[in-house]
């Protein structure tokens, strides 16, 4: 671990200059402009659609453990988790590139990694809930609370830190992930246009697999560049999902 990261912080701040961060690629040069853009596009809309359906479904697996539909979406999200990212990359395509027409887009991209993130999601706010102590629950019925009102005034106050530990996880997967987006969104060296779908978006990982293996000095530059970034990235993100979890203890 310690020899990937020396070589990716080595040879990845060598590359960094000001044109990676205020030029659009321009065949095998240029900056990340556009692949920065659209990796933080990306990013916010799979939190946006991944976000309120994993909490949801993680607040209703642990208030209703006991029920049938809970102990589905529990088994469900357990085989989601086990399901490679590019055959979810490949549903995307056959479904949402295909099928709906929206070609290699934004909205494809997003709702095939909001898929992905869901269970992460899901199980982390399940978890959450459940290191809740009893008599923190009990305390609000005795007050008078109904069942709501303790769920999310009270459970979900103290297991808020666990809970934007999986939305924290969701999104350094969402930023990391490549074999999805080559299926869904394509590959553009433009700046996005704001379109939802027929347009496809670049992104940083993109640049890491198509453009380290170019014969070209400048290219290998940009995906050196692009790799540090997207470590960098996940590593703030997950050291910050850390010091969640150490505040929470």
């Amino acid at each position: 671990m310690l020899w990937i990261l020396g070589m990716v912080l080595v040879r990845g701040v060598g590359a960094l200059t000001p044109a990676v961060f205020t030029q659009v690629t321009q065949g095998t040069g240029g900056g990340l402009l556009n692949a920065i853009e659209g990796t933080v596009a990306i990013a916010v809309g799979t939190l946006i659609l991944a976000v309120p359906f994993g909490i949801a479904a993680g607040i209703y697996v642990s208030e209703y453990r006991w029920t049938h539909w809970a102990r589905v979406i529990r088994f469900l999200s357990d085989v989601l988790v086990g399901v490679p990212s590019i055959v979810l990359g490949y549903f995307g395509y056959i479904t949402m590139v295909e099928w709906l027409g929206w070609h290699f887009s934004i909205a494809a991209a997003s709702i095939t990694l909001a898929v992905l993130c869901l269970p992460y999601i899901c199980r982390t706010t399940e978890m959450a809930l459940r290191e809740v102590p009893s008599e923190l629950r009990e305390a609000g019925y005795a007050l008078g609370a109904g069942p709501a009102r303790v769920t999310f005034s009270l459970s979900m106050r103290y297991a808020l830190p666990g809970v934007v530990t999986g939305v924290l996880l969701a999104l350094a997967i969402s930023v990391g992930e490549t074999a999805p987006l080559l299926y869904t969104a394509g590959w553009s060296s433009y700046l996005w246009n704001g379109h939802l779908v027929r347009s496809p978006i670049g992104y940083l990982t993109y640049v890491i697999w198509a453009f380290i293996n170019e014969p070209f000095a400048s290219a290998n530059a940009l995906a050196y560049a692009a790799a540090l970034l997207t470590t960098a990235f996940v590593l703030v993100v997950s050291l910050a999902s850390r010091l969640l979890l150490l505040r929470r203890k």
